[in-house]
């Protein structure tokens, strides 16, 4: 028989198996993490543990091993360390032993406790390590006591999720405004790929998710797995590969000094680390998608079509103007009026006037009421623009309340678009924020919130000692989201910080949608919604149709592919409908109606990508969950460098069933004497399998031009 306390325990749920070892009072170490490795008894399970073991020699330390969720370096591991903290230069290696195990089911999926003590350090870690039965995603955390008189402080805690040697690249994320989400690949050499953020937001830099693949890996082929932090702040992602061989991702907080000093009794508790696998980028992505669409406040009624007025008028607000714009907006078939910068005291350009959450009596002597009434009469909800966090010097906020800016001891700082930090750790800028936008919410029946966060927190300190203030603030920002909505049931909020610099699971918690960039240009928005889409789903992407010339790129593009390429999210428009020609509106109103056609399959199916030969190609779509149905979209992004561009395959079909495959033009269609393959003139139905790996002729199109293609099951047509 074996020992029963060797027996490792399986976590299994949503298609995946994580195999943890618990034996020896040790932490939690993880044998396997990704595919279901099916119903396995005990003794199975230790001859598991036994298989996964390393030959050691004359020394532990130097040899591969299973490593601990939180690497120890008093267990000799000699890499980045799971907890760095120490009182006064001391209780600084700290070694968790005499650990216990439970494994409970919340309903969300099982999970494992765990419970261990550092008796010379007075310290004690609890653990908890699930598998999310709707997705299949691995998530932890760790909770830290400080059990004695003593001070304990904390500089860092990150938790590790290990990865098997087949991970041999990794793919992580940069970029910057207006261009987010911007993938790079590199070799998982030996040492550590860090990727950090330490501007009180993960920031337009930030990596989102840390990927370790097969070589070569790509949305439909190779074993992928990610980690990602549920956390709104300062952070840290690593990727470490150890002289043993040795292959973990880490994630956790980056605390300022002294942020997280724990007294007698006192914890501190990390964020959830999630962890994703899959066969390819798209698998991977799925888990992501599952597990937001499968939480309880997830929104589940029809994204409604949103007309914002920012690109259209930007500060130049007036009743006249504003009610003719959400007039042409409802007569195209927008839902969502959503007023942007501009509607408080004062607020004429960026330079002033933050914090004065006051509706300007010089631009609306008669308030916003008679916008919103007439808003509502056309059949529209209605929402705001806010940037609670941060406030102008040039405000009456900052002038009647200049200790609730943020100060490191150098005043408030380098101006960032001319404005600072609110320091919401201050009862008094708290309940302020409070009070006046819920005052708003409730008078005016506000729907949503586009909640704006622009400057970098680069000298949050806390007034009047100056202590860091960062972690506090996020919380505090959770904290708002969370009781505006539980005083304002229904409200929606989206995360908007100069663009895609907050997307993570953290905000994802309070908010409804994420804007993944200021920048509609199409032609980018290809990539960052594609980037982006790792984690985020389509129906919580804001995805905008914009000038024909780009505001931020100065490019110009034809109406059809600015609306294809922001049909596939939560759609909007910033088009100044007021200078649109009847043509134009008429083409807008023919998009909007197609995607209201069709959403109910784009914010619900399978999102799928093509992994095409040639760079200058895109093929994306979404695939029905029953795969009764599909859209695509085919794009030229660059000039091929071989013409016409051949065969395209359709991934995500049911290999077994019929598909009929047509090219669909919700605006305009082809020009007369188009060159066209022949089965775009007289159509075609091919088995799922024939579509994925034989294909059909890709179009000819000229750069940053697509087609939509539709995909139907023939028994349902």
């Amino acid at each position: 028989m074996n020992d029963a306390s060797h027996t490792p325990i399986h976590l299994r749920s949503g298609g995946t198996s994580l195999v943890v070892a618990v034996d020896g009072g040790r932490l939690p170490r993880i044998l396997h993490w990704g595919p279901d490795l099916g119903a396995l008894g005990d003794d199975a399970l230790a001859d598991l543990r036994r298989a996964a073991l390393p030959a050691i020699g004359d020394s532990a330390v130097t040899y591969p091993q299973p490593v601990p969720i939180l690497p120890q370096l008093a267990e000799g591991w000699l890499g980045r360390p799971g907890l760095v903290g120490d009182t006064g230069g001391r209780r600084w290696a700290p070694k968790f032993l005499d650990a216990t195990h439970e494994v409970v089911d919340t309903g969300e999926g099982p999970v494992l406790r765990t419970t261990a003590l550092d008796p010379e350090y007075g310290l004690t870690a609890e653990f908890e390590i699930q598998v999310l039965a709707a997705s299949g995603l691995v998530r932890q955390r760790a909770t830290v006591r400080n059990d004695t008189a003593e001070p304990y402080r904390i500089d860092s805690l990150e938790l590790a999720l290990p990865v098997p040697p087949e991970a041999s690249e990794i793919l992580d994320l940069t970029g910057r405004w207006a261009l987010e989400r911007v993938p790079q690949r590199r070799l998982f050499h030996v040492g550590e790929w860090v990727r950090a953020s330490r501007g009180g937001k993960p920031g337009l830099e930030h990596t989102m998710l840390l990927v370790a693949g097969e070589a070569g890996f790509g949305f439909r082929e190779g074993m992928v797995w990610a980690t990602h932090l549920a956390w709104s702040g300062n952070q840290v992602l690593a990727a470490e590969r150890t002289p043993a061989g040795t292959r973990h991702l880490t994630a956790g907080e980056v605390l300022l000094p002294a942020e997280v000093v724990l007294g007698q009794g006192e914890s501190y508790r990390s964020p959830w680390q999630y962890g994703s696998w899959g066969t390819g980028l798209d698998d991977l992505a799925a888990r992501f998608h599952r597990h937001l669409r499968s939480r309880p406040r997830h929104p589940r009624s029809p994204r409604p079509v949103v007309l914002n007025t920012w690109e259209a008028v930007y500060f130049h607000h007036d009743l006249d103007t504003l009610t003719a714009l959400a007039e042409r907006g409802a007569q195209a078939g927008a839902e969502r009026f959503v007023l942007d910068d501009g509607w408080f005291l004062g607020r004429r350009d960026d330079t002033s006037s933050l914090g004065d959450w006051t509706v300007d009596p010089d631009v609306w002597p008669d308030g916003l009421g008679p916008l919103v009434t007439r808003v509502h009469d056309l059949g529209m909800d209605f929402g705001l623009w806010f940037e609670p966090e941060m406030v102008n010097l040039d405000s009456d906020l900052a002038r009647e309340h200049p200790e609730w800016i943020f100060d490191g001891g150098h005043g408030p700082g380098l101006a960032s678009r001319h404005q600072h930090v609110l320091d919401l750790g201050h009862p008094g800028a708290y309940a302020y924020l409070f009070e006046r936008m819920s005052d708003l919410i409730g008078t005016l029946g506000i729907a949503y919130i586009k909640w704006d966060h622009n400057r970098y927190l680069l000298d949050a300190g806390h007034t009047p000692d100056g202590r860091p203030g960062v972690r506090r603030q996020v919380e505090q920002a959770y904290r708002l989201m969370a009781e505006l909505r539980a005083a304002h049931p229904g409200l929606e909020i989206e995360s908007c910080a100069s663009g895609g610099g907050r997307v993570d699971l953290g905000v994802l918690e309070f908010a409804d949608r994420i804007w993944p960039s200021d920048c509609n240009d199409p032609h980018e928005r290809l990539e960052i919604q594609r980037w982006t889409g790792l984690l985020v789903p389509p129906e919580m992407q804001g995805t905008h149709i914009g000038a024909a010339e780009s505001h931020t790129t100065h490019r110009t593009h034809p109406l059809d592919y600015r609306a294809e390429k922001a049909l596939w999210g939560h759609l909007g428009v910033e088009v100044n409908l007021l200078e649109a020609d009847d043509e134009t509106r008429a083409a807008l109103a023919r998009w909007i109606a197609f995607h209201k056609e069709h959403r109910a399959l784009l914010h619900s199916g399978e999102v799928v990508h093509a992994d095409l030969a040639d760079a200058a190609l895109r093929l994306e779509g979404v695939v029905a969950a029953d795969r009764g149905e599909a859209l695509y979209a085919f794009s030229v992004v660059e000039r091929p460098s071989t013409w016409p561009p051949g065969r395209i395959r359709l991934p995500g079909l049911d290999d077994e069933r019929h598909y009929t495959v047509e090219a669909v033009h919700p605006g305009s269609p082809p020009a007369a004497g188009a060159v066209l393959p022949p089965w775009q003139r007289e159509g075609v139905t091919l088995p799922g399998r024939v579509l994925r790996l034989v294909g059909i002729e890709a179009p000819s199109l000229d750069v940053d031009r697509s087609v939509l293609l539709r995909v139907v099951s023939a028994s349902a047509t």
